[in-house]
């Protein structure tokens, strides 16, 4: 099996960012999977810190029921499952077989970068 990573990238060129990943997946080596946010703020909406502490519970310990995963967050099953919910649309978490969820990559690394607009940056 292999062993997934993710990277998550800030690029509001989308397109580009699609293409860059077409071309990452034609090379036939897994590299790595990549998902693109097109900005800070959409970043930051989607990725709340209840739904990292989520990711992060789930990491490495194979299927897990909601309810033991909200009772390991120390949080309410209804919102965790809306957590859950969100994070699986954007393939941080996967259902399992057995009706429980997983965090299918080994690792997660975040990449941002912050610079002055281009018409202050001359």
């Amino acid at each position: 099996m292999t062993r997934r990573n993710l990277t998550i990238t800030l690029n509001p060129d989308w397109r580009g960012a699609l293409r860059a990943t077409g071309k990452r997946a034609a090379s036939r080596t897994y590299r790595g999977e990549v998902l693109n946010f097109e900005s800070a703020g959409s970043f930051f909406g989607r990725l709340t810190e209840r739904r990292w502490s989520v990711v992060h519970t789930l990491q490495g310990q194979g299927p897990m029921s909601i309810r033991e995963l909200a009772r390991r967050v120390g949080r309410d099953v209804r919102r965790v499952h809306d957590d859950v919910e969100a994070l699986a649309e954007l393939g941080l978490v996967e259902r399992a077989e057995g009706g429980g969820v997983i965090c299918p990559f080994e690792s997660v690394h975040i990449d941002m970068r912050l610079s002055a607009p281009e018409a202050l940056a001359a």
